[in-house]
């Protein structure tokens, strides 16, 4: 199967120098969205009456003419000039014998030629949210850009001065100098639901104020290289240009800030994905008062529990946020937390899935003492935790992939002092070979078993005792590289 690829970057239907021409065919044709239910009108039937098809009432579709005729005019077109690309640029030298005495001149003139520099264009969206020209858009529709440009629907064009950018949540802030603008709505409730209808306004391969339809497919995905941020997944054809466009729910708010589309030809799939609403406006609130975004962090790394962990851990369902990792210094690690432990709630909020942890985390205040419930060895206990700053790193990240000896089916070997000491690891061993329930559960060789079902490991002597008294599910932590993960193993 073809792998699939995240495609962050909307911006652009290619990179194209100052002045150049360019030509495209674009299919344009429009896929229909599926119909909602038709509801049918049954009467009672006795058994003298004949069997007849009932006639269906016509299927209600939503009508959006109304949401894009009074938000249209709020969003806009942003261009954006690339800083120049240095070029290196040499004319064809004359063919010159090498005996001329001009020789030397045209070989040396060639080569001192000044570089050409090629500014690069690119576009995106953003939509307006206050009258004085506020606009909100993606991050990586201007990172390094030397020139901002916005685009109004009535064809005035500003300069853009870029307020702030927020790389983790890929939100930017953009001022232009202009007053009594269109603005949109704002759903500060972030009531969106999984069903509901969804309009994108945006700028597709530059045309401008394009608007597609479709459903919230799913809420709160994690995407690759996204640690915090609890994307919208919706069906709504989003393209190259529609980065930093709003999402509006059937009420005419903005629910969202279209970012990203999983696809393996560049184009739209049926996957896109938006920063909700609630996340962009708190980044934004901090980038126009203070500059920068302050996040807390508590220096773990979590993966979900499935069911198989959950039964290796003792607990009687898979939910909360299981930790992986405890980074040496972290606010986590000065509470006490510990690889193995699953956290249920943090601050009285229900931990589903993993994937909520990092942006309550985020959303802590520096120096707040938070309150976890966690689970440790099938015992409960609470743990009050001073949140630590985010300095550039992950506020806590879902970590994926990794992986005995006998029922294991592996053949493992201790760490050498040096291989410790470069992994950061005290005891461990490391596996040669994998095969029967280790394979299975996809370790292999090179990966370093750190504990089984939270006990560190040793020795292979260890390893074979814990094995024998061992139930049919296990729990090991594993380390791959740089990466450690909890991996349920399956021993039948």
């Amino acid at each position: 199967m073809k792998q699939k690829i995240l495609v962050r970057s909307l911006i652009a239907a290619g990179v194209m120098a100052v002045g150049a021409g360019i030509s495209a065919n674009f299919d344009l044709s429009v896929f229909p969205q599926a119909l909602a239910a038709s509801t049918y009108a049954t009467a009672p039937r006795t058994s003298a009456q004949p069997m007849s098809a009932q006639p269906a009432t016509a299927a209600v579709l939503p009508d959006f003419t109304g949401i894009v005729a009074q938000n249209g005019p709020a969003v806009v077109n942003i261009s954006v000039t690339d800083k120049p690309e240095k070029v290196a640029y040499a004319p064809a030298m004359p063919k010159v014998d090498p005996n001329n005495p001009f020789y030397q001149f045209f070989r040396q003139f060639g080569q001192q030629m000044p570089q050409a520099q090629t500014p690069t264009h690119a576009l995106g969206s953003g939509f307006i949210v206050s009258p004085d020209g506020i606009i909100l858009t993606n991050a990586h529709v201007v990172e390094g850009a030397s020139n901002v440009t916005v685009k109004l629907t009535d064809r005035r064009e500003f300069k853009a001065k870029v307020i702030g950018e927020d790389k983790p949540s890929d939100i930017a802030v953009l001022k232009i100098d202009a007053t009594n603008l269109p603005t949109v709505k704002l759903d500060r409730l972030n009531d969106v639901k999984v069903g509901e209808w969804v309009v994108a306004i945006g700028a597709p391969f530059g045309f401008d104020n394009s608007a597609t339809a479709g459903i919230v497919s799913a809420k709160s995905r994690t995407l690759p290289g996204d640690t915090y941020v609890p994307f919208l997944q919706t069906d709504v054809a989003v393209n190259p240009g529609n980065s930093g466009g709003p999402l509006f729910n059937a009420k005419g708010e903005v629910v969202g800030i279209n970012s990203q589309i999983y696809s393996d030809s560049g184009g739209y799939e049926g996957l896109s994905f938006a920063i909700p609403i609630n996340v962009a406006l708190n980044v934004e609130s901090q980038l126009l008062q203070h500059g920068s975004v302050t996040r807390g962090r508590l220096g773990v790394g979590i993966q979900d529990v499935n069911q198989a962990l959950a039964d290796s851990f003792g607990l009687k369902t898979p939910a909360g946020a299981l930790v992986s990792s405890v980074a040496k210094h972290s606010a986590a690690a000065k509470a006490g937390l510990k690889p193995g432990d699953v956290i249920l709630s943090y601050n009285d909020t229900h931990i589903a899935s993993s994937s909520q942890l990092p942006l309550l985390v985020a959303n802590t205040a520096p120096g707040t003492v938070a309150k976890l419930e966690v689970m440790r060895k099938g015992e409960p206990r609470q743990i009050n935790v001073t949140v630590g700053q985010l300095k550039n790193v992950k506020v806590a990240s879902a970590d994926a992939d990794g992986q005995s000896q006998g029922r294991l089916g592996v053949v493992v070997r201790p760490l050498t002092a040096h291989e410790q000491k470069q992994a950061g690891v005290s005891g461990g061993l490391i596996v040669e070979n994998a095969a029967g329930p280790a394979a299975n559960a996809g370790i292999q060789p090179g990966d370093m078993i750190l504990s089984f079902n939270g006990t560190p490991i040793k020795s292979q002597k260890q390893l074979h005792q814990l094995l024998a008294k061992a139930g049919k599910h296990v729990a090991l932590l594993v380390q791959r590289d740089s990466t450690k993960i909890f991996v349920p193993v399956d021993l039948g």
